[in-house]
């Protein structure tokens, strides 16, 4: 499968889409309305990526992270009240390699897909959910004491990649943990990230309790 070296950025913070994974968006920014329509008109094909915490002062906006998803559109619906609702299925990870000066309201990027062709592969990675029962012990304690709400049933009916992408998407992580999450290139090395940052959080949690 061929994908386009040129492609439309939406960045969005403290959000990341994985492959295989499809999240519903809420579109009502002129220029992402705009970037939607010619999307919609050609492959149905936009990046997702994350920009920067420190904001660099650019006419273009904020700094980007290198690393993003592409994402196809597969359902879209507009409201009433002229915004865009769309679902958004992951495909493939990208690298920026330059932004492209452009007329379009929004920006576009040159991209290149080579360190993460894995992505579109249908073998399953050599995980059991055995190997996971502590790290959703822990998440679902997390998630709990964030007040987040998962259907956990239905996750664990998902294959793993999707299980372990869905989690990462919604966990309560910051913005930096996320984008880890999002360049970990094998499942196996996301699972020890997630295992690593809920280190610090259960840390944080006995250093609280501790402490009152």
């Amino acid at each position: 499968m061929k994908f386009p070296k040129k492609i439309p950025i939406f960045p969005l913070s403290n959000f990341i889409i994985f492959p295989k994974t499809t999240v519903p968006l809420n579109i009502f920014e002129p220029r992402y309305v705009e970037m939607i329509n010619d999307s919609m008109k050609s492959d149905k094909l936009i990046g997702m990526i994350q920009p920067k915490t420190i904001v660099e002062v650019r006419a273009s906006g904020p700094e980007l992270h290198k690393i993003g998803c592409l994402g196809k559109i597969t359902s879209f619906k507009e409201a009433d009240d002229g915004r865009y609702l769309i679902d958004l299925k992951g495909i493939i990870r990208f690298k920026i390699i330059n932004e492209l000066k452009s007329d379009k309201k929004y920006r576009e990027c040159e991209v290149n897909y080579e360190t993460y062709l894995a992505d579109l592969n249908e073998k399953k990675e050599d995980l059991k959910f055995s190997d996971l029962e502590l790290i959703f012990k822990d998440l679902k304690t997390l998630f709990q004491k964030r007040g987040f709400v998962i259907n956990w049933q239905a996750l664990e009916k998902q294959s793993l990649d999707e299980t372990i992408n869905a989690l990462a998407m919604a966990s309560p992580f910051s913005l930096e943990e996320k984008q880890i999450l999002l360049e970990a290139v094998s499942l196996d090395l996301r699972k020890n990230k997630i295992a690593e940052i809920l280190s610090t959080y259960t840390f944080d949690e006995y250093q609280n309790t501790t402490l009152q």
